[in-house]
């Protein structure tokens, strides 16, 4: 029976438990949600005429300006925000204090405050100042989103960034000092490429938070998609009754589609940086070159065996030299008296 750490594996009797809930929840969410569309059905809400409406081009063009201005806003948005993290995460991580107080301090208002209430107060300033901005007062509410969504994400990004940051083994951050490298040098050359890899995937998640909240965009009257779907509920009457469910049904079904896009993109990279090998590759080393006058310590030290038979053979000449000249017939001198 294979364990848990978090609590220990269901016996029997907790397993069949286990599935009738799962069955009973199955079902009650089934009847609910047959419950509403069969309500719905009876509102004539599912009626022809009703989703007939999105034939016309008139409608259709007004949802894809929505779905354009709502990505230009996001794109633009993304990259601040991106743009904006980043220096914040350079600048909470740097060495002067003031430098490290005002990027915390900023990080830290704009992550507390509700995004509605940003975008709000920008719109106003914007429109307060409309004559002194030039093309931001024109376009006050596309702007007013924007910077909005930046600012707050951006913050979001930067403790992001941050913790891919903290993320780098410390050993390698020493390693770069240890070889001379500046501080700029080591948050450009070293962290920065890492934290980002690392933490791409978080950084798309939030990407897709940002789309989503493009659609705060209608509280200031820009005409993102879900403003351009309120002023078409708004102003379009099917069989004497507004079509509020089909256009939120339809413009949810873009939002849902746009950020699951997103989101696969996100997991899509996060299976491909696993599978990615990381790290440095050391090359194998060359076969070191013989310097003369050096060892071989594969040899044997000392004589060998064909040394030493070539030696007892020379020593050995000269006595036999001596013993052929030293015959028998050859007799020593007599020594004398």
């Amino acid at each position: 029976m294979s364990s848990s750490v978090l609590y220990d594996a269901p016996g029997p009797k907790a397993r069949m438990r286990n599935r009738i809930y799962s069955v009973v929840g199955t079902a009650a969410i089934i009847g609910l949600v047959v419950f509403v569309i069969m309500r719905l059905a009876d509102r004539g809400h599912f009626a022809s005429e009703v989703w007939n409406t999105f034939n016309y081009s008139n409608v259709r063009t007004t949802i894809r300006d929505g779905i354009v201005t709502t990505l230009k806003v996001f794109v633009l948005a993304g990259v601040l925000s991106l743009v904006l993290g980043a220096l914040l995460a350079v600048a909470r991580a740097s060495d002067h204090r003031p430098v490290r107080w005002l990027a915390t301090g900023f990080i830290e208002l704009f992550r507390a405050i509700p995004l509605l209430i940003t975008i709000y107060a920008l719109w106003v300033l914007f429109l307060t100042y409309k004559g002194d901005l030039g093309s931001i007062g024109t376009n006050n509410g596309f702007w007013a989103l924007v910077i909005g969504l930046a600012i707050y994400n951006g913050a979001v990004q930067a403790e992001v960034l941050r913790a891919g940051f903290n993320a780098v083994p410390r050993g390698q951050v020493e390693a770069a000092y240890a070889l001379g490298l500046r501080k700029s040098q080591v948050m450009t050359m070293l962290l920065i490429p890492q934290a980002i890899r690392s933490m791409l995937p978080t950084i798309i998640s939030q990407l897709v938070v940002t789309l989503k909240d493009t659609s705060l965009g209608y509280i200031i009257t820009y005409a993102e998609l879900l403003y351009a779907g309120r002023q078409l509920a708004n102003t379009t009457l099917v069989n004497g009754q507004y079509i509020y469910v089909p256009v939120i049904m339809v413009v949810g079904t873009i939002y849902v589609a746009m950020c699951m896009a997103l989101s696969a993109l996100a997991t899509w990279v996060e299976k491909r940086g696993r599978r990615t090998k990381t790290g440095i590759v050391v090359a194998a080393a060359a076969e070191p070159a013989e310097a003369p006058g050096v060892l071989d310590p594969s040899e044997p030290l000392g004589p060998t065996s064909d040394a030493a038979q070539s030696t007892d053979t020379l020593l050995a000449e000269p006595k036999t030299d001596t013993a052929r000249d030293d015959g028998p017939d050859h007799e020593p001198p007599a020594k004398g008296n």
